[in-house]
């Protein structure tokens, strides 16, 4: 997680999670994390939960790339440790979805590594949680510099309504359809008009 206030990061969040169980070799292979760096620079679940409580204050922006995926792993994670605030903190916050204003702006694929590829953003290690952040810190800079309708797009989530929304709907968060596009929206038909 960064924090960023007026467009500077401020804080660099990224620690490891202690799990009980080994990690599976493709992780490893994938990840470059080890079973030993979980064990020595691994933190407690409930600290992530807690650090996570202290910094969703109301009205923060989160940000993220498939922002639904990233929305139900943060309250399911303050769900387990805080239940009766967790809804409460996640319904505080504001959340953006970058991928909802991608498939607005480009042509599939509409991955955080095509973002990155569309807007000529160096590459980063896309299988570390913080360099992802980063990514999306310069990806999400791009789609304001691009367009400036990008918080239209606030507390809206798009939806391939070939699929519908996967898991849980969050009722402070708007699900539209979003359909198939081969083209820059024009500003009368982004998804947060249509």
């Amino acid at each position: 997680m960064l924090t960023v206030e007026d467009d500077i990061v401020i804080e660099e969040y990224d620690k490891f999670v202690k799990i009980n169980n080994p990690l599976p070799s493709r992780i490893t292979e994938i990840t470059g994390i080890t079973d030993e760096m979980l064990e020595n620079e691994g933190v407690e679940e409930s600290v992530i939960a807690r650090d996570l409580k202290e910094r969703l204050k109301e009205s923060t922006l989160m940000i993220a790339h498939n922002a639904h995926f990233d929305l139900s792993f943060v309250y399911n994670l303050l769900k387990r440790h805080f239940p009766d605030e967790a809804d409460d903190i996640v319904s505080n916050c504001n959340w953006l979805d970058t991928y909802s204003v991608l498939k607005d702006r480009k042509e599939y694929p509409h991955k955080l590594i095509d973002a990155v590829h569309y807007y000529g953003i160096e590459e980063v290690n896309f299988h570390r949680a913080i360099d992802d952040t980063k990514a999306l810190f310069e990806v999400t800079s791009e789609l304001k510099n691009e367009r400036d309708d990008i918080l239209e797009y606030v507390n809206i989530f798009g939806f391939n309504p070939k699929y519908g929304v996967d898991g849980v709907k969050f009722p402070f968060i708007e699900y539209k359809a979003q359909y198939f596009c081969r083209r820059i929206r024009p500003s009368y038909e982004i998804l947060p008009r249509m």
